[in-house]
């Protein structure tokens, strides 16, 4: 992963709805969760659901897919577990004293 695509990431993780929104579809599984639901789960207007989503759509943290009437929100784990691969690629590399947290990652 390039180092601005996670900083991109990251910083759409940094607002504490679009993180909110993020986890509550990360909990929900491949399953997803319909917009309605997730704006009834937050309790969060729909405009301002809407933009948090393009948010997060932008950075290819979650998908949307219409089903029918419904329009289905979907975390994107592959793109999940590429940013936590991302921040512990490198974890302890130069510290001698920390080989086994280097394994561990």
């Amino acid at each position: 992963m390039k180092i601005d695509d996670a900083a991109a990431r990251l910083e759409a993780l940094g607002n504490p709805t679009r993180l909110k929104i993020y986890r509550t579809l990360v909990r929900a599984g491949h399953a997803g969760l319909p917009v309605g639901r997730l704006q009834e789960r937050l309790k969060i207007p729909a405009s301002t659901l809407s933009h948090h989503i393009k948010s997060l759509l932008a950075v290819g943290l979650i998908s949307q897919v219409r089903e029918g009437t419904t329009l289905l929100c979907h975390a994107e784990f592959d793109t999940m577990r590429g940013l936590v691969d991302f921040l512990v690629a490198e974890c302890c590399t130069e510290d001698a004293q920390c080989q086994g947290a280097r394994t561990a990652a």
